[in-house]
């Protein structure tokens, strides 16, 4: 596993964990990676202190990734990117699957799990809902036997 300190478009520094550098390159040139606080997937490796293993048997606590330098907006170019036609046509698949599934159901919001529940234990009416469940809410709905999918999300689509 390999850390980096990241930056974006927009100046926000954070920091991601990575298999190696070959996937971190993989995810960046996917557009993958994106700023927990801007959304932006424009990212790119922030300067960092290096990490040196010491002889002394001491341990010090890591050093800090240096500060980000405040990035100017880059010129005005777009991100572009080469997909094949099969991922095209998969994409558009997926974006058409999302939009049947959000048409034809109720949006109850932050209430799905309460909602499914209610459903899956015939005290409401069954109908297809969507919503938002935490990743906890989603484990206890799984182990009470209650049937759910996420709804499909594209890399470039933010929730």
């Amino acid at each position: 596993m390999i850390r980096y300190a990241l930056i974006c478009e927009n100046g926000h520094g954070f920091e991601s964990w990575f298999q190696d550098s070959a996937a971190y390159d993989k995810q960046a040139k996917r557009k993958l990676i994106g700023c927990p606080l801007c959304g932006s997937s424009q990212v790119d490796k922030a300067i960092m202190a290096p990490r040196l293993a010491s002889s002394s048997k001491k341990r010090t606590a890591p050093p800090e990734a240096a500060v980000p330098p405040v990035v100017e907006p880059a010129p005005e170019k777009a991100p572009v990117a080469m997909i094949s036609p099969q991922e095209q046509e998969f994409r558009a698949k997926l974006k058409e699957l999302r939009a049947h599934l959000t048409k034809n159901a109720d949006d109850v919001g932050q209430k799905f799990p309460e909602q499914a529940r209610k459903m899956h234990y015939g005290e409401i009416e069954h109908r297809s809902i969507y919503g938002v469940a935490s990743p906890e809410d989603a484990k206890d709905l799984a182990e009470e036997g209650i049937e759910f999918h996420p709804l499909p999300i594209l890399p470039d689509e933010r929730n």
